[in-house]
This record gives C-alpha cells, sequence and structure tokens, in this order.
C-alpha cells in the first residue's frame, strides 16, 4: 500500500524545484495531484511528466494542471474547484507557492516589493486554505502542510518581505492547527534552511551582492551553518511533505518541522 493512496492534494507552486518534486513523489504514492502554478506551460510539464510515468500509473494515481495564482481569490478558487470537478474530493493541501521577493535594504525595498512577496507567499496560502477547507470539512478531515522557512524563524538580512511572509505562514500554521482540529484536518509546516536548486542560488547571488563578497564565499557560509556540510534537497522536504499528509501523521498538527541539514533551528 503506498502512503497516499486514494488522497486527492493540491499542490501550488508545482511548476518547478520543490513543487515539480513533490507532485511527482505525491503521485509515485498513489495520490491524484492537482498541480496548480502560473506557468502554463511549466505547470503542464509537470502534470504530464507524472501521466506519462508508468510507475505512477500502475500506483493508480494521476494529476491535473491548473494554471491560476494562488495570490488572488478568483486564482485560489479556481484551483480548489478543479481539483473538485476532477475528483470529487480534496484531502491535502499543499502551500508551496511563493515567490522569494528582492535582495535589498530596508530604505530601498519598496511598499511594491513587500505587497508582491506577501502576497507570493502569505496571503496565497491563506487563499487556498480558505477554499479547501470546505472540502476537506465534507471529505470528514484532511492536512495542510505550509512550506515556509528559517528565514521565518531567526531571519535573513535584506529580505524583509520574505522573513515576514514566512513567519506569518508559521503563526497561522499554529492558529489554523488549533481552530481546524475539531474537523481532524491536520496543519503543520516545513521550515527548509538552504535548499539545492535555482533558488538559493539566486538568494546566494543577492547576498553576495548586496554585502560586497564574492559569490562562492557566500556559498560556502551557506553549507557551513550546517553540521552535515550540506544543503537540503527538493526530495527531502517532499518526503517530509508526504509523511506529514500521510495516515501515519494524523496526530501531528501544529508543528513547524526544521529541515536544516542539521543547522540549529
Amino acid at each position: 500500500m503506498k502512503l497516499l493512496d486514494g488522497r486527492v492534494a493540491i499542490i501550488t507552486g508545482a511548476s518547478k524545484g520543490i513543487g515539480r518534486v513533490m507532485s511527482q513523489l505525491f503521485a509515485r504514492e498513489g495520490a491524484k495531484v492537482v498541480c496548480a502554478a502560473r506557468s502554463e506551460a511549466l505547470v503542464n510539464e509537470t502534470a504530464t511528466l507524472i501521466n506519462s510515468a508508468a510507475s505512477i500509473k500502475s500506483a493508480g494515481a494521476s494529476a491535473i494542471a491548473v494554471v491560476a495564482d494562488a495570490g488572488s481569490e478568483a486564482g485560489a478558487k479556481a484551483i480548489v474547484d478543479a481539483g473538485l470537478r476532477a475528483f470529487d474530493r480534496i484531502d491535502t493541501l499543499v502551500n508551496n507557492a511563493g515567490d522569494g521577493g528582492p535582495t535589498k535594504p530596508v530604505q530601498d525595498y519598496t511598499v511594491d516589493d513587500w505587497y508582491y512577496t506577501v502576497n507570493s507567499c502569505l496571503t496565497s496560502s491563506y487563499l487556498c486554505i480558505r477554499f479547501a477547507v470546505p472540502a476537506m470539512i465534507a471529505a470528514g478531515g484532511g492536512a495542510i502542510v505550509n512550506i515556509a522557512s528559517m528565514a521565518g524563524r531567526r531571519g535573513l538580512a535584506y529580505r524583509i518581505g520574505y522573513c515576514s511572509a514566512k513567519a506569518g505562514q508559521i503563526g497561522m500554521t499554529y492558529g489554523l492547527a488549533l481552530e481546524l482540529g475539531r474537523h481532524n484536518i491536520t496543519v503543520n509546516a516545513i521550515a527548509p534552511g538552504a535548499v539545492e536548486g535555482d533558488r538559493i542560488d539566486r538568494v546566494i547571488k543577492g547576498q553576495a551582492e548586496v554585502r560586497g563578497v564574492d559569490v562562492e564565499r557566500m556559498r560556502q557560509s551557506f553549507v557551513e551553518r550546517s553540521p552535515l556540510h550540506r544543503m537540503a534537497t527538493a526530495e527531502d522536504i517532499s518526503s517530509l511533505a508526504a509523511f506529514l499528509c500521510s495516515g501515519h501523521a494524523r496526530n501531528i498538527s501544529g508543528q513547524c518541522i526544521p529541515v536544516t541539514a542539521g543547522e540549529p533551528a
């Protein structure tokens, strides 16, 4: 039996990176996956990768692609509605969508920078939860996982909007776990540290530029924070998310779990 057999999972930000890896892993574990993102070409590619994989077909899983902006009411509602039309229920929501926003000093961080970043990372999570919860209640319960960040716990210089949005996701996790427990809905957050991939490459480049240091030196400083002397991977985050959405985690709720390759949280 697969970890997520019979479950219907919405994964936002499914066009690339952690979202794409997670969508594929959830499908391999038996879930029917609603892959949502703003990029039509990339999110369609994610769904095609899932639907064309023999191992996923044998697990009875499948995927649909939904092109929508989770940071708008219309977009978030469209994502949930598409899942209900395709699969008749929603059991799981992983709020992975979010843009890291700019790296710059606070005095240069514009109001537009702020609203864009907070909307992308935090408002999108709230909206998707708002529309998904009634379907989960109707299904008898569910699991929500917010992909937050260690930046929301310990901060990161020159990323004020991102830090604030991720701290907001963590706070929302705690509050909703208390609110939704009576409906048999678990709510947890994952707080990755540095995760291998294009995003951390952009973060490192931005930090190096604003601090006036060499990019490779900045990269090494990120790695050296970890006792294991490595970054986490998209697979690490995805595997934990799958566990938290499975029956094995039915009594885990209201938690923010760091994935930092050993760096103290």
